[in-house]
């Protein structure tokens, strides 16, 4: 088995594992006895591959973008996880955990969000299954990500303001804990990132593993080799570069590149590079990297992008981190925002703000001309037109 996958424990390296209230014990444990033989099921994956293809629209196209590669002078393909249904990765996972609540009997559907993509995700698998959903996010998110809010409640979600701390992820993350607590038996809790007490961070990167095994049958058709020389993808927790990863993490010959935000600036008070201001700890119910004070508070993150501004990683990210296998960057609000005006002026395509911060990296990288260079394009721009007009001022 891969060093760099989790182990039967529920760890990968020293973090991970399942740090709960005694009250999430049986909800936990049932999911960690149930996950793997469900998914691993026959019925599972012919029903989970046939919503992607046909649901979803996978696979997601694998795009040259030329005009993108002459700026860099290399070859420069993005995986369009921006095209998939609802506008982002984050389907991938939301229908994996719908026919796995399906298989354990759950009726009632709970998620976070900070973007909104993963509460759209969710909205849209519970309208699709007709199952109750409930959806918490930062009352700040609610606010710049208005669109992504009235989808929600377009497909019958309820959507619960998050009102204490920053009022943003971390927080919402924090309310749906405490619903699941009061609501044991009849509810499952999708996580959409690959955090939270075991197994969410290995369930969740299966889920989006789809997104690397599609990038290599798809490279070996265009370049004749199925591993690019890097990839490259932004991290909030983490769920889309843990996708884009997957199938790389034991090819030596791929550099992992994954991108943080780095706000206003990485030592500014406002930021949220969690590998370099961070410390081990534990958080939501694993233990990993997260932004935290002296004795162990946790420190408020910032990023322009929703979904990129959490104090923490995935615990595999951790140990990405901390192993050397992956190189952990960080990027500004100022060159992601310039980053996601020079793709939509360069290629036609507006990319998610999250995207834009992995976008923004190619900047500070030099290629070989014959190098291949994937990066995953996470979502799309339409939620964050709003944020964009009023940055560049159109």
């Amino acid at each position: 088995m891969s060093k760099y996958q989790v182990n039967d424990n529920g760890y990968y390296g020293n973090f991970g594992g399942a740090y709960i209230p005694e009250m999430l014990y049986p909800n936990v444990d049932e999911l960690q006895r149930s996950y793997l033989p469900i998914i691993q099921s026959e019925s599972f994956r012919q029903e989970f591959d046939q919503l992607l293809r046909d649901y979803v629209g996978r696979p997601s196209p694998l795009y040259r973008a030329g005009r993108l590669s002459d700026r860099y002078g290399t070859n420069i393909f993005l995986k369009r996880e921006d095209l998939n249904h609802t506008g982002a990765h984050k389907i991938n996972n939301t229908i994996g955990q719908i026919l796995l609540a399906e298989r354990l009997g759950k009726k009632r559907i709970i998620a976070e969000t900070g973007a909104g993509q993963h509460g759209v995700a969710t909205a849209t698998v519970c309208a699709l299954k007709g199952l109750q959903c409930v959806v918490y996010m930062g009352a700040i998110d609610i606010e710049r990500q208005a669109p992504n809010v009235a989808r929600m409640k377009m497909m019958g979600a309820e959507v619960i303001a998050a009102t204490s701390g920053s009022k943003t992820l971390k927080d919402a993350t924090n309310e749906a804990l405490r619903d699941w607590i009061n609501n044991p038996l009849d509810t499952h809790y999708i996580i959409g990132s690959v955090v939270g007490p075991h197994p969410y961070p290995d369930m969740v990167a299966r889920f989006q593993s789809v997104i690397s095994a599609e990038t290599r049958k798809q490279l070996l058709e265009k370049t004749g080799r199925e591993t690019p020389d890097y990839a490259v993808a932004c991290v909030g927790g983490g769920s889309n570069a843990a996708g884009m990863f997957y199938h790389f993490l034991d090819e030596p010959s791929v550099r992992l590149v994954a991108v943080e935000a780095a706000g206003k600036g990485v030592h500014s008070g406002e930021s949220a590079a969690t590998t370099v201001l961070g410390r081990e700890g534990v958080l939501h119910g694993s233990r990993s990297i997260l932004m935290q004070t002296e004795d162990g508070q946790v420190i408020e993150p910032y990023s322009i992008s929703a979904g990129l501004d959490y104090p923490g990683i995935g615990p595999q990210h951790a140990w990405l981190h901390k192993s050397g296998r992956a190189t952990y960057a960080a990027i500004t609000d100022e060159e992601a925002m310039q980053a996601g005006l020079l793709l939509t002026r360069l290629e036609g395509i507006i990319p998610a703000i999250e995207s834009a911060h992995a976008l923004a990296q190619l900047e500070k990288m030099t290629f070989g001309k014959d190098e291949s260079v994937v990066v995953c394009l996470s979502g799309r721009g339409d939620k964050d037109l709003d944020n964009y007009m009023k940055y560049f001022g159109f």
